[in-house]
Parts: C-alpha cells; sequence; structure tokens
C-alpha cells in the first residue's frame, strides 16, 4: 500500500528543509523546499513500491538546490547588500556557518550523509561521482569542520 503524500510531507518535510538549508540558506530554503515538494507530488505517482522516499526527495532537493545556485551565478550584482548567506538550523549557529563556507562538494557530502542520513553510494550519485569520490568529500568536510574547532 502506497502511503498518503501528506504523510510523505510529514515525515521526510523536515529533513529536506534542513539539506535545502544547509546547502542554499535561509534565505532560498523555503522555495528549494516548495518546489522540491511540488515536483515530489507530480511524480510521486510514479514512485514504485518500496523505493527509498528519502534518498528520492533528497535528490530532487539537490537538483533544485542546483537549479538556485545556477540561477544565483547568472544574476547581476547590484548596489544593494543580500542578506547573510548563513545558516538558520536549530543548533550551532557556528558549526553551520562553518559548514555553510566549505566548498560546494564537501558542502553537500557532510549535509547528504551526516543530516539526511544518505549512504555514501547515494552521496556520490547526487553528486555525479563514486561512493569513494563522496566519502572522500565528506570526510575531507568533516577534518575542515575538525581543523576549524580545534583552531578556537
Amino acid at each position: 500500500m502506497v502511503q498518503p503524500f501528506e504523510q510523505v510531507v510529514e515525515e521526510h518535510g523536515p529533513t529536506v528543509l534542513r539539506v535545502c538549508r544547509a546547502l542554499l540558506g535561509p534565505v532560498d530554503a523555503e522555495d528549494a523546499w516548495a518546489e522540491t515538494f511540488l515536483a515530489a507530488l507530480r511524480a510521486f505517482p510514479r514512485l514504485e513500491p518500496g523505493s527509498n522516499v528519502r534518498g528520492w526527495l533528497v535528490t530532487i532537493a539537490h537538483r533544485k538546490a542546483i537549479d538556485v545556485l545556477r540561477e544565483a551565478a547568472r544574476t547581476v550584482p547590484t548596489a544593494e547588500v543580500p542578506e547573510s548567506a548563513h545558516l538558520d538550523l536549530v543548533g550551532d549557529d557556528e558549526l553551520w556557518g562553518a559548514v555553510a563556507a566549505l566548498p560546494f562538494k564537501q558542502r553537500a557530502a557532510v549535509v547528504y550523509h551526516h543530516v539526511a542520513g544518505l549512504p555514501y553510494v547515494e552521496v556520490g550519485a547526487l553528486l555525479d561521482s563514486s561512493e569513494a569520490a563522496a566519502r572522500r568529500s565528506a570526510s575531507d568536510g568533516i577534518a575542515a569542520l575538525r581543523r576549524r574547532e580545534e583552531a578556537r
């Protein structure tokens, strides 16, 4: 039996929001979250029974985050200063700020594995790399966070 989509949102919504916030910061996260679930709602009837729903949703969120980052790269700078790109997640703001400062692949690997709980094989697929490369990116990201903490 397929669970209702509302249950999917209730169960996985917080994880997807944490992923979006960790990748994009608080300004763009809500929109990416909404776009993720709109896309998921359209595709949900075709989802195979027994699928890894959390992994599927994080994959959609990853693609939406990439879209936002690409659009931001095309944006023409203005005289206005944008809001800070720090992460607004529950917990240690300094830690999330440090995660936000990591290079994208490291940040994404850390977030997908340690926040979303995806196995490295899925992280690698999301990042268009191997399982070993995803594991290395996450390891490098965690090492950078530890070095930062030790320097404090």
